[in-house]
């Protein structure tokens, strides 16, 4: 099989119209049009991120910093731990230290728009990295069909199990992408909430996406002697926790249940049994699209898109990729192909040179 291309988009003429966001997917990457180093001085490029507990965070830190240095740029990193005063601060930081484009990944989508407004005012463009910013005035926002997500999620688990009690186990309140992933979710499961086939028996957003709580909240509810027959749970995070409260009622590997972000945690969970279903949202494509886009913009180049996503005060041009959806049965052709994990990471084998990779 060839090698698997993460495109921005599949088909040039397609459009759709999601929750507000218009996506029309393009063939061109930014990654043909992207400036080269020769000639060029560097340019500073923020990089501010809402956290690093998840494994993905630090994946993406690390890409888009190669990427970007390849194109001549300095990055200058910050991690809020999902504290928004603190994130604040950092953008304040960057704009002092001579940042021209900052990208962000928002602790909260909403919170954050006074920095953003003041770094703007300051002559600095503002890129969302993955979670759109509300609210406010922004240069770019570049993600996943986040709705497809949640689609992918409630598919999978449906693939399992089509009727009986289940849980939906949401990400954080304060993430519009915990939202759009619900959107899609539900898009799904509603035709079956509505025949009946389908009882919503718990429905809850998650704080700070933080397993510990999606923990509590399913083990609360099991507490109650309240059954379950599947879960959605919003990221591989929240997964862990509900599968965690699950296996304390001898349900693991029992109830379907589903995750994003292919983590490595996660995967393992397929092959064990106790996960159904992650979404592989390819973070090299991101990761380097956001960086080609940032340098870029740094030096006065925006690259075209007819993509734009309303934010609550503007339409935002916007650059979307394509997620996966990962089961046991495709793990080979997927992550292991495409190099984001090992067959003898996933399976958690002794490397040799006859292990698959």
């Amino acid at each position: 099989m060839k090698k698997i291309l993460w495109l921005v988009g599949l088909v040039a003429l397609v459009a759709v119209i999601v929750g507000g966001a218009v996506f029309v997917y393009s063939k061109r990457s930014l990654t043909a049009g992207a400036p080269t180093v020769q000639g060029n001085p560097p340019v500073i490029i923020g990089f501010a991120l809402g956290a690093l507990r998840e494994d993905r965070w630090l994946t993406d830190e690390n890409l888009f910093t190669e990427r970007a240095e390849e194109l001549g740029a300095i990055v200058i990193k910050e991690n809020s731990n999902y504290d928004v005063p603190t994130q604040m601060s950092q953008i304040e930081n960057l704009v002092s230290q001579g940042a021209k484009v900052i990208v962000i990944v928002a602790a909260d989508s909403k919170a954050i728009a006074p920095a953003v407004e003041s770094a703007r005012s300051a002559g600095v463009k503002v890129i969302a990295y993955d979670r759109l910013i509300r609210d406010t005035d922004i240069d770019a926002y570049v993600s996943f069909d986040n709705v497809k997500v949640g689609e992918l999620e409630a598919e999978g688990v449906l693939a399992v199990v089509q009727k009986g009690k289940f849980a939906y186990i949401g990400g954080a309140p304060t993430d519009n992408n915990a939202f759009l992933v619900k959107q899609g979710s539900m898009s799904v499961l509603s035709p079956k909430i509505e025949s009946g086939d389908i009882q919503l028996v718990l429905d809850e957003f998650t704080p700070d996406w933080d397993p510990a709580e999606a923990y509590n909240t399913m083990r609360a509810y099991l507490a109650t002697g309240g059954t379950v027959d599947a879960v959605i749970a919003a990221n591989d995070g929240t997964a862990f926790g509900v599968i965690q409260a699950l296996a304390e009622k001898g349900l693991a590997g029992r109830v379907p249940v589903s995750g994003q972000d292919a983590e490595l945690s996660a995967l393992q969970r397929l092959v064990q049994g106790t996960q159904t279903i992650t979404v592989y949202k390819p973070i090299k494509a991101i990761a380097n699209e956001a960086a080609n886009l940032a340098v870029a913009m740094a030096r006065g180049v925006v690259p075209e898109t007819k993509v734009t996503t309303h934010n609550g005060k503007m339409d935002v041009p916007s650059y979307f990729l394509v997620p996966v959806a990962v089961t046991k049965e495709n793990i080979a052709n997927t992550v292991i192909e495409d190099g984001f994990h090992t067959y003898a990471e996933i399976y958690q084998v002794p490397s040799t040179p006859e292990t698959p990779r």
